[in-house]
């Protein structure tokens, strides 16, 4: 019960991040010509957002079942080098089952959190971690589909800017703390503003800039600053 209730207090600003972002999901979902059970059911089976947002413009443009199946795994095909990670850190007791069950929620919010906790990961910890951004996600899509219409636009367009928060309030904890996390994410930003930019690089689909940036910055990380042996002689 300890584990699962710090997992629930760490995932609450993870929840409030989304729930102006799938409030958001759902309003656009509404607006495209599904209904609002229809924008829930799609929030509680994926639980992506970037993935979400490219699937309803797929669907109201009337794609292929190909492009759509082509386009989520390019976007969310970053999750399963999370789930590798975060594989590393679970105990011993995270069977197999578990692993294929949880691997649903790894989102990169929850990732972050996860990776940044010290010591191993056990599934009362996970769960808890999981619960709240998963009812955020679906309690925001829900307001969205219902109530977004009443919101004035300039409010509707400023709602997805808190998940940018939230991503800065996982990681400049880390980059104060420690020097090393910040000469990483320094070099995934400049990597990330390089596939904007170059030309050439720019044409480079979004999925494949998250796993390039992210796997180029975590190799150059883990060469310069490798984690010692904790049971290695000092």
């Amino acid at each position: 019960m300890k584990n699962w209730k710090r997992g629930l207090r760490d995932g609450i600003p993870i929840a409030l991040g989304y729930v102006p972002v799938s409030f958001t999901f759902g309003l656009m979902a509404v607006d495209a010509g599904l209904t609002w059970w229809q924008a829930v059911l799609i929030s509680l089976l994926n639980l992506t957002s970037a993935g979400q947002f490219a699937g309803l413009d797929i669907l109201a443009a009337g794609g292929a079942y190909m492009e759509m199946a082509l386009t989520q795994l390019v976007i969310n095909l970053r999750y399963a080098l999370m789930s590798v990670s975060l594989s590393q850190k679970v105990d011993e007791k995270f069977g197999t089952g578990h692993r294929l069950f949880y691997g649903f929620f790894v989102t990169d919010e929850i990732f972050g959190v996860a990776a940044s906790r010290k010591g191993e990961i056990d599934t009362h910890y996970f769960r808890g971690l999981a619960t709240l951004p998963l009812l955020g996600w679906m309690s925001g899509t829900l307001a969205g589909a219902l109530l977004g219409g009443v919101l004035p636009p300039l409010v509707q367009s400023a709602m997805g800017i808190a998940i940018y928060g939230m991503f800065l309030a996982i990681i400049i904890p880390q980059a104060r703390d420690d020097s090393r996390y910040l000469k990483v994410i320094v070099l995934a930003v400049l990597l990330s503003c390089a596939f904007r930019y170059v030309p050439v690089l720019d044409r480079v689909s979004s999925g494949f800039v998250i796993i390039i940036c992210a796997v180029v910055a975590s190799c150059v990380g883990a060469i310069l600053y490798p984690v010692e042996d904790e049971d290695s002689p000092s």
